[in-house]
């Protein structure tokens, strides 16, 4: 039922074929849209940032109670008549169902959705032991009838279409169905409720376990649940030791945000309280047989993670796979391996084992989409990163990322590497043009989707002496992070920022001992590097009295800003200089926006349709939304774009690892900035212009694509 891929190439085989399901596709898409905009609607009765800290802070400090939370349940539960056990694996978890199920004469048993169950893979055990075994939530029946796992962690179901549900219960039912849904809930219905009257046994995982009153909760919108809870003689709760929840009021609180944030609901249909052992008249006692099993399965290892105890904010809402682009086109079988998602790739490396963890934790495209929806505000991409770092230094990485990290720590070497492919790309790109026109298609393999760039005939550190502006009185002093992308391939991007600095009596250094930001190095789990180049640029900026260190790249501005801190931690050397370089790392757009004022008084508006692609690093790593709509609305004529902010598919190295992946991205994302109209689409990131203007290039789309420096630039007042 459960499948990881072993290596890379396996891997892209399963999404080429995944790819090709035009259903999934169009399914997906349309959630994703509907999903946005509920979600946004839901969440304006509610301040959700202070509610996310809340709940933040109620999981961290009982990540750090995890022991004593537990001795309170189990006390406050056993007064109440339940049975309370403990397992260190997974395989102990399975073996106390089984004995429960024995020593109960259990023949049948129901059971309601529940991931942790899932986490242990609990039916074959239990089908092993030969019990009959039944899941009851739709969904799940649905796709145990096709001997599949869920591929999302609330609607497990839902790459299927009605049709092939129909089918599904033809054959379970031995009559030919309908497709229409209603009568196939009615199908459902009758063949579950047969199954809830002669069971023996109820198996249910827990939203919450109440350490103060030993309550455990289920969230559902099915009724099912309940009939798994109360029906049979025998109730087994499977609750992982990441579920203790101090108080009553913490969960409520929690269940603000829950529902909300998994199908845009201000509450579910159905949350259920069990405190105690309820009746039950077949028993002797005539009270209901109730165990409740805490899973340990290395949760009590990672709670004394640092970095990682945070995973146990989880509330299990899916949302980090509902808002991903790449949940989006390959759905929950190809992105996970039984947790979903983005937090399904971590999750995975804990309680699945690292081989399974080391093929799927590279498939994030790193746009930061789940990190800004996550209930408990857990740092998603972060630690991605930091499992694919682990799995690296503990396994070994390829060739391929080794060789690279081993020249960019070298910076001179670097450079010149950069510098000499001007010259070996010139039979590729038939002279100083920007396209390389002519590589062999042995060379472009899966990459043909669009045109690839070519490298500057002169780099900008090359240019600067000549362009370098003398500013007498300066009202700000800046230097230039200049970035790989726009140092060697886009100089024009950073001209354009400097004739706009210079405009307006700014002066402008360019420290020539900088090197790339290291994201790349990062995204591809080779952290010592990284860090090694994080700590060289720090160095570069450290002598100078700059007012604002201005970056052009938004993915270089959000890593220098947010990631240099945890990199860098253990430099002591370094911390001053590190502490000012971070405050002062800032975005083009801020700057000009913010500090400087520009504004419509600054532009001759040209009345051009201009559009606009929000790098994902700029609205969500850097939290930018406004300065970049209105410094183009004030240059030009601005014509907004469907799904402004979905990411575009470069993700830097990721769209090396996955060009299908990033292919559809990008072809989604061109379909939309077409629609506009627009002759122009502007961006805040180099790797989001060579994204689509390689893809406009090679569908030969009637706009063009710069940065938003350029637009501003020429629309200069002088």
């Amino acid at each position: 039922m459960h499948e990881s891929p072993t290596s890379l190439s396996d891997y892209r085989k399963q999404i080429d074929e995944v790819l090709r399901d035009d259903f999934l596709r169009k399914t997906l898409d349309t959630f994703a849209v509907a999903y946005r905009a509920n979600r946004e609607t839901i969440f304006k009765e509610v301040d959700e940032q202070a509610l996310i800290k809340q709940i933040a802070d109620s999981r961290d400090a009982a990540c750090k109670r995890m022991e004593e939370l537990y001795t309170q349940f189990k006390a406050e539960a056993e007064k109440r008549g339940v049975i309370v056990h403990r397992a260190a694996t997974a395989e102990e978890a399975n073996d106390i169902v089984v004995r429960i199920a024995r020593q109960n004469n259990v023949k049948r048993v129901v059971k309601s959705k529940s991931m942790t169950a899932e986490e242990i893979q609990l039916n074959d055990r239990l089908l092993a032991d030969n019990m009959i075994v039944d899941e009851t939530d739709l969904g799940e029946w649905i796709i145990q009838l096709r001997h599949e796992g869920p591929s999302h962690m609330v609607m497990p179901a839902i790459h299927l279409s009605r049709y092939q549900v129909a089918d599904d219960f033809s054959k379970a039912t031995g009559v030919k169905q309908d497709s229409d849904v209603q009568r196939l809930v009615k199908v459902a219905r009758v063949q579950l409720r047969r199954k809830f009257i002669n069971a023996d046994m109820g198996i249910s995982g827990c939203n919450f376990a109440i350490a103060e009153n030993g309550a455990v909760t289920t969230v559902t919108n099915e009724g099912n649940a309940r009939m798994c809870t109360t029906l049979p003689k025998v109730h087994v709760v499977i609750a992982g030791l990441d579920k203790l929840t101090p108080t009553l009021d913490e969960a409520l609180t929690a269940l603000l945000v829950l529902p909300r944030n998994a199908t845009a609901q201000r509450l579910t249909t159905y949350v259920a309280w069990m405190c105690g052992a309820g009746e039950c008249s077949v028993n002797k006692n005539d009270k209901k047989i109730l165990h409740v099993i805490f899973l340990d399965n290395g949760r009590t290892e990672i709670a004394k993670d640092p970095l990682f105890s945070q995973i146990f904010r989880c509330v299990r809402c899916g949302a980090c796979a509902n808002v991903c682009p790449v949940y989006r086109l390959v759905g929950g079988h190809k992105m996970g391996y039984i947790y979903i998602g983005a937090i399904g790739l971590v999750l995975t490396y804990f309680y699945h084992g690292k081989d399974k963890a080391k093929v799927l934790c590279q498939n994030c495209v790193g746009c930061e989409s789940c990190k800004t929806v996550c209930a408990g505000g857990i740092d998603l991409p972060r630690l991605i990163r930091e499992i694919r770092a682990r799995v690296n230094a503990e396994q070994g990485g390829d060739t391929v990322p080794a060789l690279l990290g081993a020249v960019m720590a070298n910076r001179k070497l670097f450079h010149t590497l950069l510098k000499f492919a001007k010259y070996a790309q010139k039979p590729f790109t038939g002279g100083d043009v920007q396209f390389q026109r002519h590589l062999p298609a042995i060379f472009l393999g899966k990459h043909g989707f669009k045109a690839l760039p070519a490298i500057a005939a002169k780099s900008f550190r090359d240019r600067w002496k000549e362009i370098a502006p003398v500013v007498s009185s300066p009202k700000y002093r800046v230097a230039l992070f200049s970035g790989c992308a726009q140092d060697f391939i886009y100089p024009e991007q950073l001209e354009a920022c400097v004739r706009i600095l210079a405009s307006k009596n700014v002066a402008v250094e360019l420290p020539m001992e900088q090197s790339c930001c290291g994201l790349p190095l990062d995204m591809m789990g080779q952290r010592k590097t990284c860090t090694d180049v994080a700590k060289q640029n720090v160095q570069a900026f450290a002598n100078g009295r700059y007012d604002a260190i201005i970056t052009l790249c938004a993915s270089c501005g959000s890593f220098l800003k947010h990631t240099y801190p945890h990199l860098l931690e253990k430099e002591k050397s370094v911390q001053y200089a590190l502490r000012d370089f971070v405050d002062k790392v800032t975005d083009f757009s801020s700057f000009v926006h913010d500090k400087l004022g520009l504004s419509t008084e600054d532009f001759t508006n040209s009345g051009e349709k201009v559009t606009y692609h929000a790098a994902c690093h700029i609205c969500r790593g850097l939290g930018v939304k406004e300065a970049p709509r209105d410094l183009i609305a004030s240059a030009a004529a601005y014509a907004p774009c469907a799904e402004e902010e979905v990411c575009c598919g470069f993700g830097g190295t990721y769209s090396v690892k996955f060009p299908e992946v990033s292919a559809q991205l990008l072809g989604n994302k061109l379909d939309n900035l077409a629609a506009t109209g627009a002759s122009r689409v502007v961006v805040d990131c180099p790797g989001c212009v060579m994204q689509l203007r390689g893809g406009a290039e090679k569908k030969k789309l009637p706009f063009r694509v710069t940065h938003i420096a350029e637009l501003l630039a020429e629309n200069l007042k002088c």
